[in-house]
């Protein structure tokens, strides 16, 4: 018995001693067909890993379920055989004893990584051709060549070409050179060469078995292009050994490490590592003084490489702390989420894997184990700032699982130019430099001070903080140098890599007739008349839109109802009429009609026994809307009186899409709904279509607008589109303005919409490509034309103030630092008291009332309220529960945590929606939306409350327990009755 337990140990640590490999080789879904001593439920767990993961964790966590056992008599043999049986035979090969020499195991891995590189370019083979040749030949089992067949099927002949390359370099060394005379004999001539064949291929014989791998391709592993090639274009490389359904189906935020052993399979295989990453000589004259271990800012123009910078930066910085002997750990800070997969998928994990390991979090995760064990595990790791200084609250407030900074060595500080007050990059830094300020005490104290993290910014610009003169912009730019404790701001001309776009701007003229603004205009007169209102400025402009939402809010705390609705009705119909003037005419009345059909909704009861109160106001206004409909839609109908903005745009995008052998282009645009509409309305012209412009949206993922929300995936996903060219136009709002990794574009359009200097420098760095334009479309009310003069200037004001800070005397330019930061640290002081005297709460519950803002009626006091996860205000009594109704969430939120809202609750008289009905742990709590009540506090009406966190109450924390039972027992009543 003992005997067979050795023989078993020994086994065991053989599977042990090459896990490394046989994370590479075994194909989990073929191998647990075969693999019948493992239970069903750890076979469910590894399949979930390969789904979740993909395929090398979840090989390593079949290689843990085989280790474990039970082992039972023969155990190995059947492992062994299902490799054999799984198509497998290069990992059987390991478990049997038919280990390759190391000079040609070493030739085998160099031809994997040479097929890495070329991937970009192998891809394009005739895969179905390719395919058969390779399964003729034995490079594929039946089984592999089903999956590529199906693969090339369903997502194209690229997708079938990558399962390919997968599939064939997991088999034996030899592989390589079947594989190159393949290509020959199905006339991919180019592809031939590119790996290695020599270029009269005519004249070769064919070679007939699996011969070592030729001279000219083993040269080409080796030669100085596979080496530049190698650390220029990693980037883009794929880990071939991993399978593409489970890389398409990785899960984008999992905090999980990548490795569950933090190996890497190159690295763990002794395979080739990256021991530089090449830079450009701008690049490496900026990062310079970061490689000192300096804090720095990198301010280079959108589409130059500063993440790319970073990551050099990372690499030598962790390269020279392990020398030393000490751990490194580093901080990637975003300010978005999608930013967080970017970062890690197209620039930390290829470059810097096989060295390190490196993991990626993000809010929109739901964290398996804690950010402080991520931090452990991994050297590097790429999050929003907002879950960090979370983490450095925790432990501030001396909580379990706290990150200090002390914890870290290196924090790289994305979009850096929004390290500024309020923001929660500032926040994080605020903790550094008041630390840092302490051990200058400590030292003249002559006592140990606490380490702190190198800090490194990247930027495009940090802009001039809506400066008018040269010493204020030079002000700003050296607060943002203060914040980040930056010794210096690195800038470089790029020379002739990057060139300026060419830029123009389309005036438009005004409608020579508008009579489908002009019925809006009387709509919106008629109300004037009926709620005694009298505007002084422009229907339609920013002024008249700011006047009657503070008319709206008067009367909401004022009980007057009929101009509360009238002024509500105003807005939407201004909104309207700003909507015909940026798209449609027929999506303007869309946007009407929408808002009257919800209007008409709210007023119409789910349960018909419910009758709600109609107002006299309001049935006016629903009637006046129901009469000049139908002659908006006779207009709307009109081509004629469409804006001119349109026809310019329209002009612009025929020229682009024309003139032009493969454009690809961006249009910014003020709002969600504006980049939805312009999308459907390109991707309904069929001139469009004629010329193969083919569009989509992208917009941004917050709820507060009432355009139903991007999520994160399906800005991924649009993205991923136009990364491909399945879409070569993106209409976009500001989330694509900053950060995001969007492919060279040869146009880029501002529709109507200007914001400041940075996001003019942001938008035209979109144009990455060679003769790019950047194009501003005018657009009635926007005063575009005007604002981009004057970003101009402030850019320029910009150039010449950042110029002014580098030629400062470095004694002079610390001395101005450091006051910027005392002063940022008694301010800091100053807000804090604020905040603490504000959250103090002293007012009571009771002393705050809520009333319905549609009808004023009392519908709770503050004591009725209790909170939940210190977020959500719930109201769960009797009374509150008689005075609405519930209505279904055509669009609900995604689930988070326990959370879920499929309804909303609006008031049984007039129909005002009041919150969503919230499933919480399995119980219905209504939970209250403020901006919907009107608040009286201490007896004196709130003129203006839209958050919870404005209201100096401290509500009681909901009791899940006491409620439960309380629900439990009332149904337990209901069954005895």
């Amino acid at each position: 018995m003992a005997s067979a337990t050795d023989e078993s140990h020994v086994k065991v640590t053989l599977i042990e001693d090459f896990r490394p490999r046989l994370r590479q080789l075994i194909v989990v879904e073929q191998l647990l067909d075969h693999l019948h001593f493992i239970g069903t439920e750890q076979r469910e767990q590894v399949r979930q890993r390969a789904r979740a993961q993909g395929n090398i964790a979840a090989a390593d966590l079949l290689i843990d379920f085989v280790i474990r056992g039970p082992h039972t008599e023969g155990w190995f043999g059947t492992f062994i055989d299902a490799l054999h049986n799984s198509g497998c035979e290069y990992a059987a090969d390991y478990m049997e004893g038919n280990i390759p020499e190391p000079a040609e195991e070493q030739e085998n891995e160099l031809c994997v990584r040479l097929i890495q590189i070329l991937a970009p370019s192998l891809v394009e083979m005739k895969t179905d051709d390719v395919c058969l040749h390779c399964f003729s030949k034995g490079l594929l089992t039946k089984e592999e060549s089903e999956i590529i067949n199906a693969e090339t099927e369903n997502r194209g002949p690229r997708s079938g070409a990558r399962e390919l390359l997968r599939s064939i370099v997991r088999g034996r060394p030899g592989w390589f050179s079947n594989f190159l005379n393949i290509l020959r004999i199905t006339e991919h001539q180019s592809l031939y060469e590119l790996t290695g064949g020599p270029p009269d291929s005519g004249k070769q014989d064919e070679p007939t078995g699996n011969e070592a791998v030729s001279p000219a391709a083993a040269e080409s592993c080796d030669s100085p292009k596979f080496k530049e090639t190698s650390f220029t274009e990693a980037h883009q490389d794929e880990d071939l050994y991993e399978g593409t359904s489970n890389e398409s189906e990785k899960m984008p935020n999992s905090p999980e490490p990548s490795q569950p052993d933090g190996t890497d399979p190159v690295s763990a295989t002794g395979g080739p590592q990256s021991t530089d990453i090449g830079l450009r000589d701008y690049q490496m004259d900026v990062a310079r003084p970061a490689l000192e271990g300096k804090n720095i800012i990198i301010c280079l123009p959108t589409g130059s490489g500063k993440t790319r910078v970073a990551v050099y930066i990372t690499k030598k910085h962790l390269d020279g702390r392990r020398a030393k002997g000490q751990s490194g750990k580093v901080v990637v800070l975003v300010n978005k989420v999608p930013l967080v997969e970017q970062h890690y998928t197209a620039e930390f994990l290829p470059l810097l894997k096989p060295t390190y390991k490196v993991e990626r979090v993000s809010g929109d995760c739901q964290l398996k184990i804690s950010f402080t064990e991520i931090v452990k595990r991994n050297d590097i790791i790429i999050c929003t700032a907002q879950i960090l200084e979370n983490y450095l609250e925790r432990s501030h407030k001396g909580e379990d699982e706290g990150v200090n900074l002390s914890d870290l060595t290196l924090i790289v500080i994305d979009e850096c130019h929004h390290t500024q007050k309020g923001g929660v990059y500032n926040q994080i830094m605020m903790r550094y430099l008041k630390q840092k300020h302490k051990n200058k005490t400590l030292q003249k104290e002559q006592k140990g001070t606490v380490a702190l993290p190198q800090i490194l910014g990247l930027t495009a610009s940090p802009g001039v903080g809506g400066a008018t003169k040269i010493h204020k912009a030079e002000e700003h730019i050296l607060r943002i140098c203060a914040n980040l404790d930056a010794s210096k701001i690195m800038t470089r001309s790029i020379g002739d890599f990057k060139k300026e776009p060419r830029k123009a701007t389309l005036s438009v003229e005004d409608r020579k007739e508008d009579p489908f603004g002009d019925v809006i205009k009387k709509i919106m007169n008629t109300i004037h008349i009926h709620a005694q209102l009298s505007p002084s400025c422009d229907l339609g402009s920013q002024n008249y839109e700011q006047w009657i939402v503070d008319k709206e809010r008067k009367a909401a705390t004022g009980d007057d109802h009929k101009v509360r609705v009238c002024a509500e009705h105003l807005r939407q119909y201004s909104e309207g009429l700003n909507l015909s003037n940026t798209i449609r005419m027929c999506d303007a009345l869309s946007f009407l009609n929408e808002y009257h059909e919800k209007e008409l909704k709210r007023k119409t009861a789910p349960d018909e026994e419910q009758i709600i109160h109609i107002t006299d106001t309001e049935r006016f206004l629903f009637n006046l809307f129901k009469e000049n409909k139908e002659e908006l839609q006779r207009l709307a109908e009109n081509p004629q009186y469409e804006n001119d903005s349109l026809s310019k745009l329209r002009s612009k995008i025929l020229h682009e899409f024309s003139s032009r052998e493969e454009a690809r282009g961006i249009i910014f645009t003020k709002t969600r709904r504006s980049a939805i509409a312009l999308s459907h309305w390109i991707q309904e012209n069929p001139k469009f279509a004629d010329i193969g412009v083919k569009a989509s949206y992208v917009i941004g993922g917050g709820d507060q607008s009432v355009v139903k929300p991007m999520t994160p995936a399906e800005q991924k996903e649009v993205l991923k589109r136009f990364h491909k060219g399945d879409v070569n136009l993106l209409v976009a709002t500001t989330v694509a303005e900053e950060g995001l990794d969007i492919p060279a574009c040869n146009f880029v359009i501002r529709y109507g919409h200007v914001t400041n200097e940075i996001a003019m420098i942001q938008a035209e760095g979109r144009g990455r490509a060679e003769d790019s334009s950047y194009t501003l479309v005018e657009v009635k009310n926007s005063g575009v034309a005007e604002k981009e003069c004057v970003n101009e200037y402030r850019k320029s004001m910009m150039d010449k103030a950042i110029d002014r800070i580098k030629a400062l005397n470095q004694e002079v330019y610390e001395k101005r630092v450091l006051e910027f930061q005392i002063q940022a640290i008694m301010e800091e002081k100053v807000r804090m008291k604020k905040k603490k005297q504000k959250d103090l709460k002293s007012q009571k519950p009771s002393d705050v009332k809520f009333s319905c803002r549609g009808c004023s009626k009392h519908v709770c006091s503050g004591e009725d309220i209790q909170i939940i996860e210190n977020m959500h205000r719930v109201n769960v009594t009797t009374e509150f529960s008689e005075l609405y109704i519930q209505r279904e969430n055509a669009s609900p939120q995604e689930g988070r945590l326990d959370f879920e809202a499929n309804f909303f609750i609006a008031c049984k008289d007039c129909g005002q929606e009041w919150g969503v009905m919230m499933v919480y742990r399995g119980i219905e709590c209504p939970c209250l939306n403020v901006k919907n009540f009107v608040v009286t506090l201490g007896g004196k009406k709130m003129e203006k409350c839209i958050k919870w966190s404005e209201l100096p109450i401290r509500f009681s924390d909901f009791d899940y327990a006491e409620y439960a039972s309380r629900i439990a027992e009332s149904s337990d009543d209901e069954v005895t009755q």
